[in-house]
């Protein structure tokens, strides 16, 4: 019998040798690929400072809610992502018979997306204000969990937040109304969502010098906008806050900007005044339809008072920024979740990655990194949420419009460096579009250019600092003074908090007799303030969970870095005149331009 197989399949192995079609051989090992599992069960750091931050009574609440979606996320959700990654808008401007028609064509995934949205929430949470001052950190926990499964998605929720908080610090008139209803609801069939339309030709982060849209008056309040739009994301939103120019009577456009309001579509469903140019070919946000946009007579409604537009975005900015950072540190833990199960996963030079120590000590430093910023994250939000049920003191306001711009600069530029090293733990895969994983790489790298480039929202910080004269940055060292008062009183922190202390007084002697130098280190001087303030927060944490070896472990691995990069370089002398028209010299040295 054993023979009679034996002829058999030796046999087959003879025809499928002979015949013209037969399997491949293609070998037997495949590489099990990263996954990803509840995203809330996963975050144990973020379950305690849940814990620690809201109180019991909310939070028995708010962990069902949190853990219902971690597990949607990481399913159902996150499948949609990857459809919205592979059906990338398209545009039809024209139909067979030559009509305009600017047809915006989006994926079924991207709609189910608008209308989980909704029904999760992920607006609404803080506008019903169900569990007072904590309702925005419940909401931005849950966005955090939302932000990397989201099919960036999470953009149009920034913008449509930025809106609905925009219209409430205003006041809601009679013709946002319904748009705050519809913006702030959890009914998918009325549910909207917001565009944040500024950038022009001439310029993104100089919005006051780069805007030539101009509003012609009709009738009271009423205006009708002339302008080109030359980066306009979540174009297929339902409305949209935008600035203008207003002309006079003279036909004379306004030296300042004023904010307008106006729905995307008229009650005909056409488009209101608008022509879609084209979509632009981005590097990421592919998902994301984002287009040049041609206002040819836009009806659109006053908002703000007139010249006042740029100073009211300003509370849009705050909460725009504010995604922007939950979406960095979300991207962050997304990459380091993928990595850390891809370790327990593949094997090199006999033993699976998890077990080189060099592997682990990388994936250890991305951890540090997504960590410590989840701290100032939360931070910010329980400084908006005060805000928001007028629970904030004058110093609360002072900190939050201080620490937000650089909570935006220092998350969007760790985002990038650690979604990369994300990929790099990987391997060849981790540069494999259809594995899904490259898309975090390529969508963290707008964030250090949306909402404010990293020298521009340093240069801000020192206006700040300016406007303020002087006390938003007291404010800012009083608090880590304040915090490590408190840590002294343990063993086990006094060593931190002495060396943030002495830290701390240095930057604060630099800024009194290096003032000339600020404006060149600014970039440095803000990372250096961050990680300053963030370290106290560490401590704080540690303190508080009663200094758990984890805690302990993120807080001495943050103080190995640079803490005062500005102070570092001063003392090289970069910042000084002379040396900066080395450095001009030094990178333009062979541009046609520079003649030496």
């Amino acid at each position: 019998m054993s023979r009679l197989l034996f002829a058999k399949s030796h046999n087959l192995r003879s025809v499928l040798s002979l015949a013209t079609f037969s399997h491949s051989k293609r070998g037997d090992f495949f590489q099990n690929e990263p996954k990803i599992s509840n995203q809330f069960e996963e975050d144990p750091f973020l379950r305690e400072q849940l814990q620690l931050d809201i109180p019991k009574e909310y939070l028995k609440e708010i962990e069902p809610d949190l853990l219902q979606f971690g597990h949607k996320v990481a399913t159902d959700i996150y499948d949609l992502s990857i459809e919205c990654e592979r059906n990338v808008p398209k545009l039809e401007n024209f139909d067979a018979w030559g009509n305009r028609i600017d047809k915006l064509i989006v994926c079924d995934a991207w709609k189910q997306m608008k209308n989980i949205s909704a029904r999760e929430g992920l607006i609404a949470i803080p506008y019903e204000n169900k569990f007072s001052i904590y309702s925005r950190l419940y909401q931005i926990a849950k966005l955090y969990l939302f932000a990397p499964s989201s099919g960036l998605y999470s953009c149009p929720l920034a913008m449509t937040d930025g809106a609905a908080r925009t219209i409430q610090g205003i006041g809601v008139q009679s013709f946002t109304k319904e748009a705050y209803e519809r913006l702030t609801s959890r009914d998918p069939q009325k549910f909207w969502t917001s565009g944040q339309w500024m950038t022009e030709r001439k310029g993104g982060s100089d919005v006051s010098f780069g805007t030539e849209t101009e509003a012609y008056l009709q009738s009271e309040g009423k205006y009708k906008l002339y302008g080109f739009k030359w980066f306009s994301s979540a174009t297929d939103s339902d409305m949209t806050i935008t600035l203008a120019r207003i002309i006079d009577e003279n036909n004379q456009p306004s030296k300042d900007l004023t904010m307008f309001f106006a729905r995307i579509r008229a009650d005909n469903g056409k488009l209101n005044g608008i022509e879609i140019q084209r979509l632009k070919n981005k590097l990421g946000t592919r998902q994301l339809p984002t287009a040049e946009l041609l206002l040819d007579g836009m009806d659109a409604f006053r908002m703000s008072e007139i010249g006042k537009g740029v100073s009211r975005m300003s509370s849009m900015l705050n909460i725009t920024r504010i995604h922007n950072s939950l979406n960095a540190i979300s991207f962050m833990r997304r990459s380091i979740n993928f990595a850390r199960d891809f370790a327990t996963k593949r094997k090199a030079f006999g033993k699976f990655i998890i077990d080189h120590d060099l592997h682990c000590h990388t994936l250890g430093n991305m951890e540090v990194e997504c960590r410590a910023s989840l701290l100032t994250l939360f931070y910010v939000a329980k400084l908006l949420g005060k805000m928001e049920n007028n629970e904030a003191t004058k110093d609360d306001l002072e900190m939050l419009r201080f620490i937000t711009p650089l909570l935006k600069i220092y998350t969007a530029k760790q985002s990038i460096a650690v979604t990369s090293e994300g990929l790099e733990a990987i391997g060849g895969q981790g540069y494999i579009e259809d594995t899904g994983i490259p898309n975090l790489l390529r969508d963290s790298q707008v964030l250090s250019i949306w909402e404010g480039t990293t020298n521009i929202l340093s240069l801000d910080a020192l206006r700040s600092i300016k406007k303020s004269q002087g006390e938003s940055l007291k404010l800012f060292f009083q608090s880590i003074f304040k915090t490590c008062e408190q840590a002294n009183k343990y063993d086990s922190l006094r060593q931190k908090s002495v060396l943030l202390v002495d830290l701390s007084k240095k930057v604060i002697k630099f800024v009194q007799e290096n003032e000339n130098e600020l404006v060149t280190g600014a970039r440095e001087f803000s990372f250096g303030l961050y990680r300053l303030f963030t370290a106290s927060l560490i401590l704080e944490r540690c303190m508080k969970a009663n200094l758990k070896d984890t805690d302990m472990f993120l807080l001495e691995k943050w103080f190995n870095q640079d803490m005062i990069p500005v102070i570092t370089n001063s003392e090289k002398n970069f910042f000084k005149s002379e040396i900066s028209k080395l450095n001009r010299k030094f990178f333009m040295n062979g541009h046609p331009s520079l003649k030496i």
